[in-house]
C-alpha cells in the first residue's frame, strides 16, 4: 500500500520548466484541432443542400448575391437581414451563380467561422492565465458547444457572432490590461472595430457597441489617450460605415420598407404590458442560456458577480465580467422587447439570441468550478485574475499553471462547500427564470406552435421533440451540472508516472507532494472530460440521417425568362423561390401576369390560366403558368 510523503518545508517558487519545442507543438495542435472542428461540422451538415431556416437564410443569401452584383429581390415587409454577415458570402457568388452550389459553399463558410471560435477561445483562456496545454483542451471542448455546432450548418449570422464576441472580449482585455501603449491602441481598434462589425451583422451588435463605448467612457481616466481615441474612433467609424452599407441594401431589397420593429420596441418599452412581455421574455432567454450550457452559464454568472464585488481582483478580468453581464442582460431584454408575438413557444423561451455569449459563459462556468475546487492557504477565497482563476502570485506559485494542477504545500482543498455554492446559485437562477417564464406564458406553452429548430438543446435534454417541458429540461440540465461539479471534486483523476529521482525531486519543489511509488496526483481536467462527453453526446444527437427522396416542393421556372409571383402566394413559397431564381429579379403582381413574363406563380386555387397561358405545375399551395 502506497502512502504520500508530505514535506514539512514550504515549496519555494520555481519558474515553470519549458520543454524544448513546446511552443511549436502547441501551435500545430491548435491548427490540427481547428481542422478537426471544421471537418466535424462539414460531416454533420453534409445533407444541407438548400435553405431551410426561412426567411432568415434566404434573406442573407439574397443580400450576398446582390452585393456581389447578382440579381436582387423584393423582400418588402419582411425582417431586414443586414449586410455584415452577407459580406462573408460575397466571394461565393463571384465564383458561381448556381444556388445549390452557392448554398453548400455558404455552409462551408459557416463551418470555418464557427470552428474559428476554438483558437479565439484558446487566446482568451491564455489571457486569463490558463496554461497552454490546459487552454488547448478546454478551448477545443468549448468549440463543441451547441451554440457553435447547431448554427454552423446554416447560412445564418449566428455562425459568426459567437466568434466575434470572443474576439471582442480578447481585445477588451488587452485594452484595459497593463501593457505596451501600442498594444493597447491596437486592442482599442480591435474592440471598437469588432463591435461595429457585430452591429452591421445583427441588431444584437448594437448592444455590443453600447457596452464597448460604455467601457471606454467609464475607463477614460485609466486608458492611454491614444487607446481611448482608437476605441471610440473605430467603433463610431465602423458603425457609420455599416449603416451606409445597410441603407443601400435596404433600398435595393426592401423598396417598400422592411418589417417595422422599432415601433413595436417603443410600444413595449412605454407600457406595463410591454414591459411584462420584455422582462418575461428576457427571463426565458436566460433560462435557455443556462439550460443550454448544462448549467455552466449560471455558474459563470455567479463567478462573475463574485469577481465584481472583490475589489482586490485585477482590473481587466473585472471589466470582462462586467461587460459580459451587461451584454447578456442587454441582449436578452432588447431582443425580447422587439420580438413580435408570432404565436410560437419560442416567443417565451428562446436560445438563439443569447447563443453569441453561450461559449463565453461556458468557459466562465468551467473555470469558476475549477477555482472553487481549491483554496490557497491563508485565505478564504483566492484573489481571481479571471472568471474562475486565482491571482498570479497565489496561482502560479501554487502550481495553477493549468486547470487543476496541485496546490503548493500549505494550500488547502476547497472541498464541497467551495463548489456547491456556485452550483446552488446556478440552480436558483434556473428555477427563478424558468418559473417566471412558466408563470407569464401559462398554457400558451402548450397551445402555441412548437418549432423544433428553436429548441435543439432542450430536445436533447428532454428527448421530447414536440413540446417544451421546462421542468424536465431544468432537472436534466441540473443533473449534468451535478456531474460536472462532482468531477471537479474528484481528487484522483489522472496518474502520471515519473521515472527517475531527479524528476521526482523537481516535482517535490513544485508541488510539495509525492508518492513513494513515483505516481503523482494531478487533479486536473476530469470536469473538462465530463463536459467533453456531454458535448460529444449532443453532437451524436445531431448526427443526420440521409434525407428521404422526393419531388421538390418549390416551383422550377426555366431560365432565362422573367418570373412573376402573384400577391396571394404565401411567403414560404415566394421567399425561397427568390433565391432559386438566380438569373432575374422576381416580380410581384395582382390579377393578370405582367406583359413579357414567361412564368407566373399563382395560388393553387387561382383557377384556369388566362388565354395564351398553360398550367405547367401545381403543388403545396401553388401553381405555375407559362407562355414561353
Amino acid at each position: 500500500m502506497t502512502t504520500a510523503l508530505i514535506l514539512s518545508t514550504p515549496a519555494r517558487p520555481v519558474p515553470p520548466v519549458r520543454r524544448r519545442g513546446a511552443g511549436p507543438r502547441l501551435r500545430w495542435l491548435l491548427v490540427l484541432g481547428w481542422v478537426a472542428q471544421v471537418a466535424l461540422r462539414l460531416w454533420l451538415n453534409r445533407y444541407h443542400t438548400t435553405p431551410v431556416a426561412n426567411p432568415d437564410e434566404t434573406g442573407y443569401l439574397l443580400a450576398a448575391r446582390w452585393l456581389a452584383g447578382g440579381a436582387g429581390a423584393d423582400l418588402s415587409g419582411s425582417t431586414f437581414y443586414q449586410a455584415g454577415y452577407a459580406l462573408l458570402l460575397v466571394p461565393i457568388f463571384w465564383l458561381t451563380s448556381d444556388p445549390w452550389l452557392a448554398y453548400r459553399l455558404a455552409v462551408g463558410v459557416g463551418a470555418v467561422a464557427a470552428a474559428s471560435a476554438y483558437p479565439v477561445a484558446y487566446v482568451l483562456l491564455r489571457r486569463l492565465g490558463v496554461s497552454g496545454r490546459a487552454a488547448l483542451v478546454l478551448a477545443f471542448v468549448a468549440g463543441l458547444s451547441p451554440a457553435l455546432v447547431v448554427f454552423s450548418g446554416y447560412a445564418l449570422a449566428d455562425a459568426v457572432l459567437p466568434v466575434v464576441v470572443l474576439g471582442w472580449l480578447v481585445a477588451l482585455h488587452d485594452l484595459v490590461a497593463n501593457g505596451p501603449g501600442r498594444r493597447r491602441v491596437l486592442a482599442g481598434l480591435g474592440a471598437g472595430g469588432l463591435a461595429a462589425y457585430a452591429m452591421a451583422v445583427h441588431l444584437r451588435g448594437t448592444v455590443i457597441v453600447a457596452v464597448c463605448l460604455l467601457v471606454a467612457v467609464a475607463m477614460w481616466r485609466r486608458l492611454p489617450r491614444a487607446a481611448l481615441l482608437a476605441t471610440l474612433a473605430s467603433a463610431v467609424a465602423g458603425a457609420v460605415a455599416g449603416d451606409v452599407l445597410n441603407r443601400a441594401l435596404r433600398a435595393a431589397l426592401y423598396p417598400g420598407g422592411p418589417r417595422d420593429l422599432s415601433g413595436l420596441l417603443v410600444e413595449r418599452l412605454t407600457s406595463l404590458e410591454g414591459q411584462a412581455w420584455a422582462l418575461s421574455g428576457a427571463a426565458g432567454q436566460l433560462w435557455y442560456l443556462i439550460a443550454g450550457t448544462w448549467g455552466l452559464a449560471g455558474v459563470g454568472m455567479a463567478g462573475a458577480v463574485t469577481l465584481l464585488v472583490r475589489r482586490r481582483a485585477p482590473l481587466a478580468p473585472r471589466v470582462l465580467a462586467w461587460a459580459l453581464l451587461l451584454l447578456t442582460l442587454g441582449i436578452a431584454y432588447a431582443s425580447s422587447a422587439a420580438l413580435p408575438d408570432e404565436h410560437r413557444v419560442g416567443n417565451f423561451a428562446y436560445g438563439r439570441y443569447l447563443a453569441c455569449v453561450a461559449v463565453a459563459w461556458t468557459l466562465a462556468g468551467i473555470l469558476a468550478l475549477q477555482r472553487a475546487r481549491r483554496l490557497p492557504a491563508g485565505q478564504s477565497r483566492p484573489a481571481p485574475t479571471g472568471i474562475g482563476l486565482p491571482a498570479p502570485a497565489a496561482g502560479r506559485r501554487a502550481g495553477w499553471r493549468g486547470l487543476g494542477r496541485p496546490a503548493a504545500a500549505g494550500g488547502r482543498w476547497g472541498g464541497p462547500p467551495g463548489v456547491v455554492w456556485p452550483v446552488v446559485v446556478a440552480a436558483g437562477l434556473l428555477a427563478v427564470t424558468g418559473g417566471v417564464t412558466a408563470w407569464y406564458a401559462g398554457d400558451r406553452l402548450r397551445r402555441h406552435a412548437f418549432i423544433a429548430f428553436d429548441f435543439p438543446e432542450v430536445i436533447f435534454l428532454t428527448r421530447t421533440p414536440g413540446s417544451l417541458d421546462l421542468v424536465a429540461a431544468s432537472l436534466s440540465a441540473l443533473a449534468l451540472l451535478a456531474c460536472l461539479a462532482g468531477a471537479t471534486l474528484v481528487r484522483r483523476p489522472a496518474m502520471v508516472r515519473l521515472p527517475g529521482l531527479v524528476r521526482q525531486q523537481a516535482l517535490v519543489r513544485r508541488s510539495g507532494v509525492i508518492r513513494r511509488s513515483g505516481v503523482v496526483r494531478r487533479p486536473g481536467m476530469l470536469a473538462v472530460g465530463v463536459l467533453a462527453l456531454i458535448q460529444v453526446a449532443f453532437v451524436a444527437h445531431l448526427a443526420p440521417a440521409p434525407p428521404a427522396p422526393g419531388p421538390d416542393w418549390l416551383p422550377a421556372p426555366p431560365p432565362p425568362g422573367r418570373v412573376a409571383v402573384e400577391a396571394g402566394v404565401k411567403w414560404n413559397v415566394w421567399v425561397p423561390l427568390s433565391y432559386r431564381v438566380w438569373w432575374t429579379r422576381i416580380e410581384r403582381f395582382r390579377g393578370t401576369p405582367p406583359e413579357g413574363v414567361c412564368t407566373a406563380v399563382v395560388p393553387q386555387d387561382a383557377g384556369p390560366p388566362p388565354a395564351g397561358w398553360t398550367t405547367t405545375g401545381a403543388r403545396h399551395g401553388w401553381a405555375t403558368w407559362s407562355r414561353c
